[in-house]
C-alpha cells in the first residue's frame, strides 16, 4: 500500500476564453439527415423483421423536409404549402457543429500544422445554442433531385435540401494557456473550410460544396 505524502501539488489554472466565430458559406451547403423513416427500416432490417407490407409510394417532397436537420417549426405534412407556412412562422435549421470541427482538424493534418489530429481534439471546443447542432441562417433551403450511383451500376434520385447563400455563428471555447493560439485555431478551421468542407459533396468527398470562409470583423 502506497504511503500518504505532504508533497505539495501546484494545479496549473486552465484560461478558458470564449469567442464568437462566424463562417460564411463559399458554396452551397447540402445537407442528408437520417429521417426516422430511414432508422426504423435499418433497425427493422437489423433485426429480421418480416416484409409484409407492400412498398411505399415515393414522395419526393417528404425526403426532402426529412433530408433537414430541424431545430424549429418541422411541418406535420410533406407538402409546398406546408413548408412555405413553415418558413413564413420562422422555421430554423441546424447542421452538427462537430462538423466544423472534424473539418478543421482534418486540414490541420493534412497542412501538416499538427502531427495527429488527436492533439486538436481537446484543444478547443464549438459550442452552440442549440447543443451540438449550429443554426445556418442567411437563406431558405431549397430542394434538389441528384442521381447517385448505390452499387452493382445501378442509379437512383435523391431529394435533398440545399443551403445556397449561408452562414453560422459559434462559439468557440480555447485554453489561451494552451499550446494553440487563437490564431492558429482560426486557421485551422478556416483552412476546413477550404480543404473539406461539410456536408453532401463536400471536397473531402471529392465534391465542391459546402465549403466556407472565416468572416473577418
Amino acid at each position: 500500500m502506497a504511503k500518504a505524502t505532504n508533497e505539495l501539488i501546484e494545479i496549473r489554472p486552465l484560461e478558458i476564453k470564449r469567442v464568437n466565430v462566424k463562417i460564411v458559406g463559399d458554396t452551397p451547403l447540402i445537407v442528408h439527415a437520417w429521417s426516422d423513416k430511414a432508422k426504423r427500416m435499418m433497425l427493422e432490417a437489423q433485426m429480421g423483421a418480416t416484409k409484409t407490407k407492400a412498398k411505399e409510394k415515393r414522395n419526393p417532397y417528404e425526403e426532402f423536409i426529412e433530408s433537414m436537420y430541424w431545430l424549429e417549426g418541422k411541418p406535420e405534412e410533406a407538402t409546398p404549402e406546408a413548408f412555405a407556412e413553415a418558413v413564413g412562422n420562422g422555421a430554423r435549421w441546424g447542421f452538427p457543429v462537430g462538423a466544423i470541427k472534424m473539418a478543421a482538424n482534418s486540414a490541420a493534418y493534412r497542412m501538416k500544422w499538427c502531427k495527429n489530429q488527436m492533439e486538436l481534439r481537446g484543444a478547443y471546443f464549438l459550442e452552440s445554442e442549440y447543443g451540438d447542432m449550429v443554426e445556418i441562417k442567411g437563406c431558405v433551403p431549397e430542394m434538389r433531385e441528384d442521381m447517385v450511383r448505390i452499387g452493382m451500376g445501378s442509379a437512383d434520385l435523391r431529394y435533398r435540401a440545399e443551403f445556397r447563400n449561408w452562414y453560422a455563428e459559434f462559439t468557440l471555447s480555447y485554453n489561451a494557456s494552451g499550446a494553440l493560439s487563437l490564431e492558429q485555431i482560426i486557421n485551422c478551421i478556416n483552412a476546413g473550410g477550404y480543404c473539406c468542407g461539410i456536408g453532401e459533396w463536400r471536397p473531402e468527398k471529392d465534391g465542391s460544396n459546402g465549403t466556407f470562409h472565416v468572416a473577418v470583423k
